[in-house]
């Protein structure tokens, strides 16, 4: 891989909540290379999409907080930038697909004019010309008729196609780094295989670095380079797919993996991991994932385990990674 283009150094998330604070994301570090697909995966409230938020400085509520060590996009560090600065990162370096497209696309506006509103702030362009780039970047994500559909209204627009053109609003300026937030969601099979082929050739056309924020690791399987597995607000297992997939090495990891529906003597089989994640401001002693895990050890009810190195090259939080073998 290439040198990162994005560098997240103890990016953490605090919450004040009556007085007191509350982490919700705990020091996420990782790297992003040019080109390279990152997979950000975990239950619903591991703190995937709350995380992105706060690279993009967009946080839901003004009683959470960003902080860390830094965030290098390109070498400038976005947490020392004040929101005049951001907006000027946000869309033109950074850019991110939300959940839901039907509630982030405006009801009142053409479609063409909200990708050509980007244009015009970040790239000084006129209304023609704006009106001329939008029509070229719906025909790169697929839409058909571009020359026409820039005019239509995001009703007038399948759930399919609303995806399409809210990657198409992502893409207006050229962004070197894609934040896609579980983008095939309450699509069907067909429509989700449409969007990932999209999201990989866009990558493979413009060198764009993506993180895919997913619970499904399916699509991870089928587009990333990379996995980031999250649990309760903390990273636990970073590595190459190929060996996350293969070898994981936290028994979490594990355990979603082994969750993956499949089919035995022609029946679907579908395995769960027993109990619940811990609320964030009832957090366990210890390892956070001991509670529910099958194979806790003595050390992990007593401290929290730090991320470490292994010889296959993952990174793992964990007092006794899998490789190690059966915890004394």
């Amino acid at each position: 891989m290439n040198a990162p283009v994005l560098r997240v150094d103890e990016l953490s998330v605090i919450a004040h909540d009556h007085g007191r604070e509350v982490t919700l994301v705990d020091r996420l570090s990782f790297d992003l290379a040019e080109g390279e697909i990152l997979g950000l995966v975990g239950e619903s409230g591991s703190g995937k999409t709350l995380a992105c938020r706060a690279l993009m400085r967009l946080l839901p509520s003004t009683n959470l907080r960003a902080q860390g060590k830094a965030v290098h996009l390109a070498g400038q560090d976005l947490l020392q930038l004040d929101e005049a600065g951001m907006r000027r990162v946000r869309g033109r370096r950074l850019g991110m697909i939300f959940q839901n497209p039907s509630s982030h696309l405006d009801p009142l506006m053409r479609i063409g004019e909200q990708i050509g509103e980007g244009i015009r702030l970040h790239q000084g362009a006129s209304k023609r010309e704006a009106r001329a780039e939008a029509i070229e970047v719906l025909r790169q994500v697929g839409i058909p008729d571009p020359q026409r559909r820039v005019d239509s209204y995001p009703h007038e627009f399948s759930g399919g196609m609303r995806q399409r053109a809210m990657i198409a609003v992502a893409l207006g300026c050229n962004p070197q780094v894609l934040i896609a937030d579980e983008p095939t969601t309450a699509l069907d099979v067909t429509v989700q295989a449409q969007i990932l082929r999209l999201l990989l050739d866009l990558r493979d056309r413009h060198g764009l670095s993506i993180i895919m924020i997913t619970h499904d690791l399916g699509v991870v399987a089928q587009t990333c380079d990379a996995i980031a597995v999250m649990y309760a607000g903390r990273l636990c297992e970073h590595g190459s797919k190929h060996e996350l997939l293969a070898r994981p090495q936290h028994p979490y990891t594990a355990a979603l993996i082994g969750c993956q529906p499949t089919s035995a003597s022609g029946e679907a089989q579908l395995r769960t991991i027993a109990g619940q994640p811990p609320l964030l401001d009832q957090l366990p002693v210890g390892c956070r994932f001991s509670p529910r895990c099958s194979r806790p050890g003595s050390r992990c009810s007593e401290s929290l385990p730090q991320m470490q190195a292994l010889a296959t090259g993952q990174h793992v939080a964990c007092h006794y990674p899998l490789l190690a073998g059966s915890p004394s």
